[in-house]
Formats: C-alpha cells, structure tokens, sequence
C-alpha cells in the first residue's frame, strides 16, 4: 500500500472527477501516489490538472471508462443510479465510496480544521489555507473554489494539518472528526434534503458532536442561527467553544472594521489584547470570514500575530468578487453568490468598494427548489443593485418543477422597486451588458451556475 493512502484508494475511479468538491480529493490522492481515474462530462483545466498528476480522465461516461483493477467506485450525491460507470462497478462488486467518506479518510491522523456554515465556507477554508502555507507549516488542504495565488482547490501538504471545506447540502459534514470546527452561520437552505431549521439544528448538532474530545468550536456570536446552535451545543463533553464576532460577549471580539477600497482593515480584542490585521478582499462578511480563521487557528496552537499578518496575503478565491477586468473604464467582477444573504452581502461589498459607481448585476437563479423557496429574497436583495439583467434558472443536478421559473425572482426585485429585465437567451447578455455600462460603472455576474462564462464575453463587448 502506497504511504498515506487507505487500501481502498489505491486505484480510485472518480464519476464526476472535474468536480469541485471531487478534483480536490482525486489531487490529493494522486499527490500521495495513488493510481486516479475517472470521468467527467467535459473537459475542464480541474480535469488537466488532474492529468498533470498522473491521472487518467476520460470526457463522457461510459461503462468501459471503468478499470477492471478498480479499488473503488467515489461518487458525489449529484451522481444518479443509472450513471453507467456505477451500474458497471455494482455489477463488478466494486466498493462505492461517498467523497465524503474519502475526504474523512484522507484527514484521518491529521490536525483537521473542518469550516461549515451556509455561506463563507470555501473563503474561511482559503484564508486558513494560504495562512497556514505562508507560515511554512505547510497544510493540506481541499476547498470547493481554486485559489487566486496558487490556482488550486487542494494539495498534501508535508505539515499534520489539514484544513477541509465541511459540505453540509447533503450531511455528509457529518462524516468528519475534526480538531476544530468552524460554524460560520446556520441558515436553511437545500431544500430538497432539509424540510426545516430543526433539521437543519440537528445535522449541524451532529457534525459538532464529531469533533475530537479536547477540540474546539468556534462559531459565530453574530448570527441568530449559529448563536441558537451554541445554545444547543454548549456543555458537550470536553468540547471547548470559542465564539468570534461583533457582539460583546463574544470570545475573539470584533472591535472595528475599516472598508479601505478594496480592502478592510479589521481590530479584534484578543485574549484581552488589541490585534489589527488587514483583509485584502472586500466586504465585512470577508473580514468577519477572515477573524474567523484567525480563531481556529489560535485554537491550534498557532501565534495570533503571525497568523493575522499571514491571513493579510489572501487575495481570494476564483469566483468569491473575482475581478475578471475591465474594459471602456468598466470593471467585471464574478460572484458565487446564489443565497439571498451572500447575494445581499456581495452587493453591498461592491457598494462599500465603489460608493460612486452605478452597480450592473447579472443574475443566473441556482436551482428550481431553492428558487421555489427563496425566490422572493432573491429579487429583494437584486433591489441593491442599480439595475439587474436576470437569467433562467440554471438546473445543476434538478428537474424542471412547474411554475417555478425566473419570473419569482423578477417579480419579486420589480416589487422592492429594482430595475430588472428578463434575459432568457444568455448570448444577447454581453451586448445587452455593453449598452447599459457606462464608464466608472461596476458589472457584477451572480450565481453558482455557468453565468460565469458571461464575464470575458462582457468584456470583449465592452472593448468593441
């Protein structure tokens, strides 16, 4: 068995390998020597990277992609029963493996920092992954975006530490058995899994009730949903909880935040000690991301000084207010954003960030069950921006559900008042886009879908 890799991934095939949360783990793998394969829909640079390493990655799923020395089958819950590679490998007997339970095994003997919450994760996780690597403690790490500076979602690292995104969608989070826990805010969401908040209560409880005994929550003091969940956790046994955030009582207390530009400057009292540190991405859900991270790793034992200072060198994560660039004196910039609350808080970054600047959003709906559900709060906070283009929902893993379209979340902004027009042909955007941006104008595509396709064609728009 190669060092580092459990028996049963040795030879993995990955259904879905170009994936976010799926590359990270199949790179790690390959790093530690593992023999990776797998298959993906289409081509993708996650799915070179992954041949840069020594994997093999076929485009397309067929039966044949799967190797007859197989030792596993690794699958996303996205992956449907009749996905052909599956069918062939339960015909085979080959085990299927959750990513999850591959991530689990991955983490197991490491120093684990597992970031959950509804919004924040992929940033928070970043932060501690590009802190931790500056200071030379060298981290593994798997993260559901790439990062600006090293353009990866995940590496093995030489160091014990392992800082993972902690996916709570479908409750695989609760899987893990970290050191340290991050729950940056509990709100609902994937609806087609949780029917309501105490579900919601329950698989975060759950996720929390992993976490080694000696090992450390840290958890926001802010957010009515992660302060309800404290409420719920507190007094577990050997279970310490450190709460981070604006509000008085919390453990590592945020004392100013100071928007420079593109950039915050951020005070916290610490162990009853002023620390300023700066976060050189905009926004106050960014810097309260970022103080987050700070806490965890203190809890690990690392110096405060030196990991704020080190935090200070995060520039982002691809699609987190990606500036794609600009163009006739207008600047695009690429948002994840597919949650009302990220939405809300997106906009009013970009607002903070350029007081002056008009605010042009493309927005591209995530889903027929979330927009069924969150469709209203969507169009709400659309109304932040100075005018909106928004798109057809964008299906991902989904069938069509009748009634539910795009027209909730327009509906919706023209009712808070929002300037917003439907788009239904996404081709006719870059031209729509050039003709509404006026120069000093900011242009923002919103959502988790293939809206972000949209930026470098804005652009050349623009430039003609």
């Amino acid at each position: 068995m190669a060092p580092g890799i459990p028996a049963a991934l040795e030879r993995p095939h990955f259904i879905g390998i170009g994936g976010a949360g799926m590359s990270g783990i199949a790179k790690i793998l390959a790093q530690r020597g593992a023999k990776v394969a797998g298959s993906d829909a289409k081509e993708s640079a996650g799915a070179e990277a992954l041949r840069a390493l020594g994997a093999t990655v076929h485009i397309g799923h067929a039966a044949g992609h799967l190797a007859d020395d197989a030792s596993c089958v690794v699958v996303s819950s996205a992956i449907r029963p009749d996905n052909p590679e599956l069918v062939r490998a339960k015909e085979l007997s080959v085990p299927v493996v959750h990513r999850s339970d591959a991530l689990a095994a991955l983490m197991d003997g490491a120093r684990a920092i597992a970031v959950a919450g509804t919004h924040g994760k992929t940033t928070t996780t970043s932060m501690l992954a590009v802190a931790l690597s500056g200071l030379g403690l060298a981290p593994s790490y798997a993260i559901g975006g790439d990062l600006e500076g090293p353009g990866t979602n995940a590496a093995n690292g030489e160091g014990d530490i392992f800082v993972a995104e902690a996916d709570e969608s479908d409750r695989s989070f609760q899987k893990y058995a970290p050191q340290v826990a991050i729950v940056l805010n509990v709100e609902l969401d994937h609806h087609a899994n949780y029917a309501s908040m105490d579900e919601i209560y329950e698989s975060f409880g759950t996720f929390v009730g992993k976490v080694v005994p000696g090992g450390t929550l840290v958890v926001s003091a802010d957010q009515a949903g992660a302060v309800e969940l404290t409420r719920r956790v507190r007094g577990q046994d050997g279970l310490q909880v450190v709460t981070y955030g604006e509000a008085e009582d919390a453990d590592v207390r945020v004392h100013k935040i100071t928007p420079r530009g593109l950039t915050s400057e951020v005070t916290v009292v610490l162990g009853g000690k002023y620390l300023t540190f700066t976060v050189s991405v905009p926004g106050r859900h960014y810097a309260l991301n970022a103080v987050a991270a700070l806490a965890a790793g203190v809890a690990l034992g690392v110096p405060a000084h030196n990991l704020a200072s080190s935090i200070g060198t995060y520039t982002g994560v691809k699609r987190r207010l990606q500036l794609k660039g600009e163009a006739a004196g207008v600047q695009v910039i690429d948002s994840y954003a597919h949650h009302p609350t990220e939405m809300a808080a997106d906009l009013e970054a970009m607002r903070g960030a350029a007081a002056t600047s008009r605010l042009l959003v493309v927005f591209q709906p995530h889903l027929f069950s979330r927009t069924q559900e969150l469709g209203t709060e969507m169009g709400q906070a659309l109304a932040l921006a100075d005018a909106s283009l928004v798109l057809d929902i964008y299906p991902a893993r989904e069938d069509p559900v009748p009634g539910v379209t795009s027209a909730l979340v327009i509906d919706a902004a023209k009712a808070a008042g929002a300037e917003v027009t439907a788009v239904h042909d996404k081709a006719q955007v870059p031209a729509a886009v050039a003709g509404m941006a006026k120069p000093g104008d900011l242009v923002l595509t919103m959502g988790a879908g293939d809206v972000t396709d949209l930026g470098p064609r804005i652009l050349d728009h623009l430039s003609n």
